[in-house]
């Protein structure tokens, strides 16, 4: 599953009675006091509103269409990859995320089908703050952001020249529902993989998190990080 906002993520309320628990300050987690707080914020929020919903559309959508609708908004976001490929001057990579675009397009029904990786086209995410990161923007340090989780604070303000590059295919108030359906279907996607988190859920997402945006901007090379316990490979996550 692709960790985006391209997506936004909200995890369960378990977090709040470890606040004062003592833990290993991690060297891109400065703000860490202040971010636990948003993040017991945000586990309030997701138990009990989000992933109530997130468990009803999972319970009541059958496979094949929870499948569509990820692959269609998966499509959309592709349209934001294919502009920072070129603005990180990966032209080779920006001909395989345009071909990419137009088999799903056409041959997959408006996006429902991802027809593109049966004919070899690799699926490269690519977002504004690795762009700025790509011209020598330092990454920033580790950040909870209310209602819309992890980040960095490359991260954080390139979400806003991403949302303006997505495509606009809704009017309103369409869009809105679809941004909804967006986040449930996300969240939905999610709940799986969060049995592969255990100890303290602050430190265990923040090091998914973390590990994943160095697999990001070393196009699939992750360096070592000494505060990841065990050989997990969240890349996928």
């Amino acid at each position: 599953m692709r960790f985006r906002i391209k997506s936004a993520s909200l995890f369960p309320l378990l977090m709040i009675c470890l606040l004062s628990v003592a833990h290993a300050e991690h060297p891109d987690d400065p703000w860490e006091s202040v971010n636990r707080e948003i993040f017991a914020f945000n586990e309030t929020i997701d138990g009990y509103v989000l992933k109530p919903v997130a468990k009803g559309y999972r319970a009541v959508t059958p496979g094949v269409v929870d499948k569509a609708v990820t692959n269609f908004f998966g499509n959309l976001d592709d349209v934001t990859d294919l502009a920072n490929h070129l603005l990180q001057l990966k032209f080779e990579d920006a001909i395989l995320k345009a071909g990419r675009i137009t088999f799903n397009t056409v041959f997959g029904i408006g996006g429902l089908f991802d027809v593109s990786t049966g004919f070899g086209l690799p699926d490269k995410d690519e977002d504004f703050g690795q762009t700025l990161n790509y011209w020598g923007v330092p990454e920033g340090n580790y950040l909870v952001l209310p209602l819309l989780g992890p980040a960095t604070v490359t991260d954080a303000f390139g979400r806003i020249p991403d949302t303006m590059l997505s495509p606009d295919v809704f009017e309103s108030p369409d869009k809105y529902y679809a941004k909804g359906l967006e986040l449930v279907d996300l969240r939905a996607d999610i709940i799986p993989s969060e049995g592969l988190l255990s100890g303290d859920r602050y430190t265990a997402i923040r090091n998914v998190y973390l590990q994943r945006r160095d697999f990001l901007i070393n196009d699939g090379k992750v360096e070592s990080d000494p505060f990841l316990q065990g050989d997990e490979d969240f890349s996928d996550f």
